[in-house]
């Protein structure tokens, strides 16, 4: 019986002996460093405490150069054992008694197995059939010369560090697959990490991994049944019984599990149920168990596990999402603490020991780097990505920490030579992701359009033609194609808004109120439709749920529901609408916005904010909802303790759009309809636009009044002049001249009703415009802004307030008086609020201006 089978079967023997303590804890004098056999729980605990501690610590130091969690992983292990933290007196019996590791031991067996599940649920046929050629050709040269090597390698080892009594031939075998294994867990990490999930370099090296990754595992099972067996005969016996029960779980158990998936409705969803998760667990461990029993490591058993989970409708990334954070923060954390343990670095005391280390990196790396190097270079890759495709094979990490932990457990490696090879792993792993960034930077790569930046474009039935007629149509005051970018399911709701307030006339239903000749001139005013350009952005993480979405964007694209809701939304209200998923890093989301905008021909990016909570409504004093539901929904209180904390995060990304966007820029925010709106089937919506001057006030203007073309659409538009008793910042006299004169022409072409095409005039009869003389423009603006929110209360529309987000070529700066405002609200200014929505923008939500802001900002790239 295995070593991990024992332990499950004194468990309850143990718990049968338990009886109740003598003592009554620490008020007894109990000490709960000391190991208590019957309750091993307290020191667990302190020792759970300690190794996650130290594990995130480190991960925070090195993940800021891209290195991937296990080297911290690995290396606080190795602080925690003899090598370093071993060295105070008392802290190695005190805190790791030797004791105490059966427990340690239990439990970190238990996450390594569920980690090597979620390492099967990885692999995925879909990954191997792309390049196929090319990753075959590289998996099998990064198997043939490394393990040919690490053989070699095994036989002055051998004769220098290990005791005869150790079979020869079963050490070279585990030193040929510690050389030749890649650890496919950790490359995903890196891939992740340097952003290469989506180059074809990337694709190549997950498809290489897969097939070397499994042919490592079945070497590595090879070397366990040899070493367990007592007999050839045995061993054949192992290996046949191996062989029988992968084939017996691939097959029928695997349609079993796919029947009952499929009978319990969890296939369909894509969600497993709770009795689905319970048969999930179940097939795991009892793999787990039978392998270990038939003289297999027990990792085996949840390996083989992971590859009958189906990967239909998502049902595999659900899985792992229920399963992945306990597994990788708590249980797997401490697998590496216990080989830390074991890994004893000051007997590497001497020059001939340190000179084998020297020689196990050099055969380590160089096998796997020249032979895959040069198998990417035979099948066509230049030298910039066959260097790459090297060093990432060549990465080592957690698979071989576990197969050097069977070794030690087996008798195989001793304690020396052991923490000689964790060394090896150690480095090679952490050179691996500065190799890659200097052999293929980001200036060099090729990307694909099969899994993160370049998806897949999905369009409704018969939407192709329309999204072709939907070019610009040559007027630059009229807007026919947006990108509108969804990562949130609550952003729905401000995006369906913001896309009817767009719709053409021809699609609009009218309200009751719009006369026939309106709704006839209103049809006749577009040569072209609104076409939308929907862009999903899933964050990219280190989690392995993440990378499994990545792997399988071209499912996830017609299978989102944030998608699939606003494809619907956009049928129904006739509007061509599609549809680009991509699964990318936060930090790159606004690239991916700028360049889905390069490549959709979009005239403007539209990033839309909801804020309707269900089942509330406006406050009588404030007119604010009572709860929020997105990250800007803190800024709109009148307090400013939560403004930091709520928005900081979302207003560094918007901010990050607007300065790198290559078209225009609208931030929606919608903050709901009022509560009599929200019942009068033929309620309008209502604008109201403030215009100091300006590119981007300039862009506002423009852009309400096409929005107007909508019969069901009115706006109000006030000009501010300020009279010179407010004292601004200096402007030159030549800015103050073509900002003002520009300003004036883009005014007096909108006022004077004249000369305009049937649509912008149809528009303009909707619009009144006034002018404003005041020393105090802001507090003119809140005032006028507050008298529209009373009146559309009682008319039942729905206020939004359009402006410019900058104060960019303008000859006035509202900086003083917004403090001035903020001062006299009684609330601290929070410098996110300008910063994303500008002053202007930022006194409204000072203030709690009830109503929905439209903030745009023109191209600043132009």
């Amino acid at each position: 019986m295995g070593h991990f089978s024992k332990q499950l079967v004194e468990v309850p023997r143990n718990l049968l002996r338990r009886t109740a303590p003598e003592q009554a804890g620490l008020f007894a004098g109990l000490n709960p460093v000391d190991y208590n056999l019957k309750d091993p729980l307290p020191l667990w605990v302190i020792q759970v405490v300690i190794i996650i501690a130290m594990t995130q610590l480190l991960h925070m130091i090195l993940g800021r150069i891209h290195q991937p969690r296990v080297i911290a992983e690995i290396i606080g292990g190795i602080l925690l054992g003899p090598s370093v933290m071993g060295r105070i007196p008392g802290f190695q019996n005190a805190i790791f008694p030797s004791s105490s590791f059966p427990v340690l031991i239990l439990t970190s067996t238990i996450g390594l197995v569920l980690f090597l599940f979620i390492v099967g649920m990885e692999i995925d046929a879909r990954v191997v059939r792309h390049n196929m050629k090319s990753s075959m050709s590289i998996s099998a040269a990064g198997l043939i010369v490394p393990l040919g090597l690490g053989a070699a390698l095994g036989i002055p080892l051998y004769h220098q560090f290990v005791d005869e009594s150790v079979n020869f031939g079963y050490f070279l075998l585990f030193t040929a697959v510690a050389v030749g294994i890649t650890a496919f867990p950790v490359l995903c990490r890196i891939l992740t990490e340097c952003k290469l999930l989506d180059t074809t370099v990337g694709a190549v090296v997950l498809s290489a991994g897969v097939g070397n990754d499994v042919i490592g595992w079945v070497l590595l099972a090879l070397a366990v049944a040899l070493v367990n067996a007592s007999t050839g005969l045995e061993a054949l016996y192992v290996l046949l019984t191996g062989i029988g029960y992968t084939i017996f779980l691939l097959y029928p158990v695997r349609w079993c599990f796919v029947w009952l998936a499929r009978r319990t409705g969890s296939l369909e969803t894509g969600q497993p149920t709770t009795s689905m998760m319970t048969v999930t667990l179940l097939v795991v461990f009892i793999s787990a168990f039978f392998t270990d029993v038939i003289g297999i490591h027990p990792i085996f058993g949840g390996f083989l596990a992971g590859l009958i989970i189906p990967h239909e409708n998502g049902f595999s990334i659900a899985v792992v999402e229920k399963l992945e954070d306990l597994v990788s923060v708590l249980l797997l954390p401490l697998y590496f603490a216990f080989s830390g343990l074991q890994t004893n670095l000051g007997l590497l005391n001497d020059g001939i020991t340190w000179g084998y280390m020297f020689l196990i990196c050099v055969v380590a790396f160089f096998s796997k780097f020249l032979a895959c190097g040069l198998a990417a270079k035979l099948t066509g890759f230049n030298n910039r990505e066959s260097s790459a495709i090297g060093a990432l094979m060549s990465c080592k990490g957690l698979v071989e920490l576990i197969v050097l932990n069977v070794g030690l457990e087996a008798g195989i490696l001793d304690t020396r030579t052991f923490s000689m090879f964790v060394l090896q792993a150690v480095i090679l792993t952490f050179i691996t992701t500065p190799l890659t960034l200097l052999a293929y930077p980001e200036s060099v790569r090729v990307h694909t359009g099969t899994v993160t930046d370049k998806p897949k474009r999905s369009l409704q039935g018969g939407e192709e033609s329309m999204v072709g007629s939907a070019a610009p149509t040559g007027n630059d005051e009229i807007k026919s194609r947006f990108a509108v970018i969804l990562d949130k399911f609550e952003q729905l709701p401000a995006a369906m808004t913001f896309t009817q307030l767009i719709q053409s006339p021809s699609q609009a239903t009218p309200t009751s109120s719009t006369s026939s000749e309106e709704q006839k001139a209103a049809i006749r005013q577009r040569p072209s439709p609104i076409t939308v350009d929907a862009l999903r952005l899933i964050e990219l993480t280190d989690r392995t749920s993440a990378v499994l979405k990545s792997q399988a964007a071209d499912f996830l694209i017609h299978n989102d529901p944030i998608l699939g809701v606003f494809r619907t939304f956009g049928h129904l209200s006739r509007i061509s609408v599609a549809t680009v998923l991509a699964v990318v890093g936060y930090d790159d989301f606004s690239s991916s916005i700028s360049k889905h905008a390069l490549d959709s021909q979009s005239q403007m990016v539209v990033i839309p904010w909801s804020r309707i909570p269900a089942g509330t409504t406006p406050t009588e004093e404030s007119g604010q909802s009572n709860t929020t539901h997105n990250p800007f929904d803190g800024i709109f209180h009148k307090s400013g303790s939560d403004d930091l904390t709520s928005s900081i995060v979302t207003s560094d990304y918007i901010r990050r759009v607007f300065a790198t966007s290559p078209v225009d820029v609208a931030l929606f925010v919608d903050r709901g309809v009022s509560a009599a709106a929200a019942f009068t089937p033929s309620a309008s919506q209502h604008l109201f636009v403030p215009f100091f001057g300006g590119p981007d006030d300039r862009l506002a203007l423009s852009f309400v009044v096409q929005v107007c073309m909508n019969p069901n659409v009115t706006a109000t538009v006030i000009r501010t002049f300020v009279i010179p008793d407010t004292i601004y910042g200096a402007n030159d006299t030549q800015t103050r001249l073509a900002s003002a004169t520009v300003d004036s022409l883009v005014w007096d072409h909108y006022t004077s009703k004249t000369d305009h095409p049937e649509g912008i005039a149809s528009a303009l009869k909707r619009i009144s415009f006034h002018e404003e003389r005041t020393p105090h423009p802001l507090h003119t603006i809140l005032e006028l802004a507050s008298n529209e929110t009373r009146r559309c209360s009682v008319s039942s529309r729905t206020l939004i307030v359009a402006l410019g987000r900058s104060r960019r070529m303008a000859t006035d700066s509202h900086h003083a008086e917004l403090r001035q405002i903020a001062a006299e609200n009684g609330s601290p200014l929070n410098g996110e609020v300008p910063k994303t929505f500008g002053d202007v923008g930022a006194a409204m939500v000072t203030v709690g201006i009830n109503a929905s802001l439209l903030v745009l900002q023109a191209n600043i790239h132009s």
